[in-house]
């Protein structure tokens, strides 16, 4: 069993916006679906700068998309 979240907010906010995970991940410069769909999944966390640009897209909050669960940098994922 996994103890993976999925991430509500962000996946409703794409519905909302009639995005597919392919087509946003193209709007914020990823060739291909994975890397948004680890982020609904729980798998992984976008950058700062992903999550801002993310929510600059579906015009939401950073907060609201992510939480507190972004990364510093690609490597480092904050834990404060």
């Amino acid at each position: 069993m996994t103890n993976t979240k999925r991430n509500k907010n962000l996946i409703q906010a794409r519905k909302d916006k009639g995005l597919t995970q392919e087509k946003l991940a193209k709007m914020l410069g990823y060739s291909g679906k994975q890397t948004v769909a680890n982020w609904e999944n729980g798998h992984s966390s976008p950058t700062l700068s992903a999550a801002i640009e993310t929510a600059k897209v579906l015009e939401k909050d950073v907060t609201y998309l992510f939480g507190n669960k972004v990364q510093d940098s690609h490597t480092n994922t904050s834990s404060a």
